[in-house]
């Protein structure tokens, strides 16, 4: 009689490489991915097939992403693998249970605040996919303290992601910075839990072929396709500003001549942070920069040092902080150093507001910056200002960020579009230093020069590079643009 003994079903089997790394890791949080096409939701939900096999139904997992059109994708995805196995699914909630009683639920968090329905609940397993994009930390770090057994299980958290999306740089703090390669494992000083980097890279997938390879390089800029093809966390994929050049646009400090304009700009802000940048305005007399050229030589970022996070100080602190930065500066004309502020600084509630308690607590020169972000009736909008100050004239910039300015270095490059209004920044982003920066640029208009007879193009009107920023609040003078 021959063997009638039948092969087991294997449903998926993970990849030699990264995937096996993430199946096998006993690290406590790991983040896996890094670029596009590694698959890192096959490898999500291979772990848990695995989990959920070893310890039955003691095994209760949580699979969360951004949005719902998300999640669905991943839950489709689960249907593909686990039906194989005898797993049943429900919709409403979506959850599949596992031949063994293992359990893993399905959940969209829309808004950071959304973490919080699961205080309370208890799960063995808490999967994140695109981490970055979650602007914040904030509810990643709500979903930590679901992850307990009362059956003593071993308790993970795995997350994937690629380069950009609004909270690309808390992923990137967090997990690439310390071990850029990965595979290192890094202790949390303050919780001394574990965590690692396990990179995949879209040859580490041998079901993707040459084909898809090459959809990726047509559908961006190279420096989109080489953020999605190697992971490259130094790329901003979706970046909102592509001008943006270190080796262009970011300078050593230097001395400024005492006689230039300088004004500041600021961004208000307590839980989130606030930002404070100083401007100077070149004349012309150092070769180096362009007359009307701005450089920003000072900036004061009101963060706990974790991305996005503010350290809520009081209004009458945030002012006398800005005078004490700026008490040796020199003045320009005898007149002191003028500042716009964020417009939502000047809403009052029941009392002075916020612009008029930072004036007061320290005499400050406070004017109300202009918020248009985006050109309409023929009014150039602030990133449009910012576009054109970065790009300049004759491949020379309009605007030089010291390098001691790290927070703006930071986040400017880091600014994704909105996805429901492309000509805008996705707002979820780490944006303050970039809107202090925008207020900035607006309090000085700029429009660059064209030729002549140059058809379709934006030509300035009047001399702009004079106008002093009391021109530009007593006279009330707008900038236009015209086309020819």
């Amino acid at each position: 009689m021959g063997d009638t003994t039948q092969a087991p079903l294997i449903a998926w089997a993970p990849q030699p490489g990264p995937q096996t790394a993430l199946l096998t890791c006993p690290v406590f949080e790991a983040f896996f991915g890094g670029a596009r096409g590694g698959g890192k939701t096959d490898g999500m939900l291979g772990e848990w097939a695995v989990h959920a096999d070893r310890y039955g139904e003691n095994a209760i997992g949580l699979m969360v992403r951004r949005t719902r059109i998300q999640l669905t994708e991943t839950f489709e995805r689960a249907k593909t693998l686990f039906k194989p196995l005898g797993a049943a699914f429900t919709e409403h909630p979506m959850r599949v249970l596992m031949p063994g009683g293992g359990r893993l639920n399905f959940a969209y968090l829309e808004r950071d605040k959304d973490a919080e329905g699961y205080q309370g609940h208890s799960y063995t397993r808490v999967y994140v996919e695109e981490i970055g994009n979650f602007p914040s930390d904030a509810p990643i770090k709500k979903l930590f303290a679901t992850l307990r057994s009362g059956a003593g299980v071993p308790c993970r958290f795995r997350a994937t992601g690629n380069p950009g999306g609004p909270g690309h740089q808390w992923v990137r703090a967090r997990y690439i910075d310390p071990a850029p390669q990965g595979y290192e494992v890094i202790r949390d000083p303050e919780t001394g839990m574990e965590r690692v980097y396990i990179p995949s890279r879209v040859h580490d997938n041998r079901y993707v072929g040459e084909e898809y390879i090459n959809q990726l390089r047509i559908s961006g800029s190279p420096e989109l396709v080489r953020a999605w093809l190697e992971g490259d966390w130094s790329v901003i994929s979706g970046a909102f500003f592509p001008e943006f050049s270190l080796e262009k646009h970011v300078i050593a400090p230097r001395t400024l001549p005492k006689h230039w304009l300088r004004y500041g700009a600021g961004d208000w802000g307590s839980a989130k942070p606030f930002a404070w940048l100083w401007f100077a305005v070149s004349d012309g007399s150092l070769p180096e920069f362009p007359r009307g050229a701005l450089i920003v030589y000072r900036e004061w970022y009101g963060s706990t040092g974790e991305p996005n996070v503010g350290l809520r100080m009081v209004a009458e602190d945030v002012g006398a902080g800005v005078a004490e930065r700026q008490k040796d500066d020199p003045k320009f004309e005898d007149r002191a150093i003028w500042h716009v502020l964020d417009p939502a600084a000047w809403a009052e509630d029941g009392g002075p507001s916020i612009a008029e308690r930072i004036s007061r607590s320290a005499k400050l020169s406070l004017r109300r910056a202009d918020n248009a972000r985006v050109s309409q009736r023929g009014a150039m909008g602030g990133w449009d200002q910012v576009r054109s100050r970065l790009q300049g004239e004759e491949g020379r910039p309009m605007v030089y960020i010291f390098s001691t300015c790290t927070h703006l270095i930071r986040t400017l490059p880091a600014l994704q579009h909105d996805p429901d209004r492309p000509e805008d920044v996705d707002t979820d982003g780490e944006d303050h230093a970039p809107d202090a920066f925008r207020y900035g640029c607006m309090a000085r208009p700029y429009v660059r020069k064209v030729a002549e007879n140059e058809p379709g193009k934006i030509l300035s009107v009047g001399s702009l590079n004079q106008v002093t920023l009391e021109d530009l609040y007593q006279k009330q003078r707008v900038t236009r643009r015209v086309r020819i």
